[in-house]
């Protein structure tokens, strides 16, 4: 996948690698802004089962 990425990128190296860093911090971006906020309330990290009586 990351191969067929990198050869369908223009320019040369130095370039491609400028745009994989860009595709990267946009992947990044569209993951803590949109989908994580989604999915958050579908995980169960707030389930607690022990409670503080004893």
């Amino acid at each position: 996948m990351y191969g067929w990425i990198w050869r369908h990128l223009p320019g040369n190296a130095w370039v491609r690698s400028a745009l994989s860093l860009l595709l990267l911090l946009g992947v990044v971006y569209l993951l803590f802004q949109y989908v994580f906020p989604w999915a958050e309330p579908l995980l169960p990290f707030n389930d607690v089962t022990v409670d503080g009586q004893q």
